[in-house]
């Protein structure tokens, strides 16, 4: 190498905001900043071959049918702590992996050990954490869980039970969640759209928020539970493809028939698993518009066409 050549391994990809003072920072430590830099997607580390190694692994981490039998006799306890994970993600704007990644490991750890521990939210709190650790480079920190819970808990029991989460699965905490699917399986929705250059990026995308709102709402809710993460991937991919409207039938059928051979499962439990999500999603709206306020004479509409783009649009 020439003498006279200058070398920088400096990373110059630096959001505005961190040139900011830190004082300013530590004020807001319980809100986190914007979207993080992140790599485009790489295509080579799609297809087939990922597909079928995802398959392989995620009868791993599916909990037992004794776990998944005792949920579906008492679901409103486990249905609390997911709203509450759900709403502390959305708060400390996680990316989308963690939300259910932190689920996955809150059912696991209670199908290994069949007992919830003193404090539950603690326990929601130390899955958030080990999710948030695994899939951002800015990690939620223990005080903002430990705010967020309204302080039932101190970091020093959040670090505790994290360390009890971690022996109970073996440091196994790299569960297969529906996000894992959702980019491989759109990936082939692109390939077999017929739409234009221009449009495709924008319906991709659209496309994405629709499916990650279904999937989280399958997450919450505890009639999927026991249901493989692709499966629930690919249902709720069709229902948003169904719920956009711009596929003719003929289309949409092809695009179901695909969708059930990428995550190896017969047509008709797809399109069962997809209704069964489009009813969820009904009587959640639904509950939601009962609640809100209403005008003297104003109609709820039972149904609405489309599915919502964000999370917070449906009442959990």
């Amino acid at each position: 190498m020439e003498r006279g050549m200058s070398v920088s391994l400096w990373c110059e990809e630096v959001e505005e905001e961190q040139s900011q003072s830190q004082t300013q920072a530590a004020a807001q430590s319980h809100i986190r900043g914007p979207s993080q830099l992140r790599a485009a997607w790489d295509p080579t580390v799609s297809g087939h071959r990922v597909i079928q190694r995802l398959l392989h692994v995620e009868e791993r981490y599916v909990p037992s049918m004794l776990y998944i039998t005792l949920i579906h006799q008492d679901p409103e306890r486990r249905e609390v702590l997911t709203k509450w994970a759900l709403e502390v993600c959305c708060e400390c704007g996680c990316d989308e992996a963690v939300f259910p990644l932190s689920v996955s490991l809150m059912d696991r750890f209670l199908s290994a050990s069949l007992s919830l521990p003193v404090s539950p939210y603690c326990l929601a709190a130390g899955c958030i954490l080990i999710a948030s650790k695994l899939s951002e480079c800015d990690n939620v920190t223990a005080d903002t869980l430990c705010a967020a819970a309204e302080y039932s808990f101190l970091p020093s029991d959040l670090r505790e039970m994290e360390r009890v989460i971690l022996a109970t699965l073996r440091w196994d905490t790299a569960s297969v969640t529906p996000q894992d699917f959702l980019p491989h399986f759109l990936a082939f929705v692109e390939e077999w759209g017929d739409v234009d250059s221009g449009d495709s990026e924008e319906l991709l995308c659209t496309l994405r928020r629709h499916s990650d709102t279904l999937a989280a709402m399958c997450v919450c809710d505890s009639r999927f539970l026991g249901a493989p993460p692709s499966l629930v991937a690919a249902a709720s991919l069709n229902s948003a493809l169904r719920g956009l409207g711009n596929k003719g039938p003929a289309q949409l059928s092809v695009m179901s028939e695909a969708l059930a051979e990428l995550c190896q499962t017969d047509l008709a439990v797809l399109q069962c698993y997809s209704e069964m999500i489009e009813y969820a999603l009904q009587q959640r709206l639904r509950s939601g518009l009962q609640q809100g306020p209403m005008e003297k004479g104003e109609e709820v509409e039972n149904e609405r066409s489309g599915t919502p783009t964000d999370m917070r649009e449906i009442d959990f």
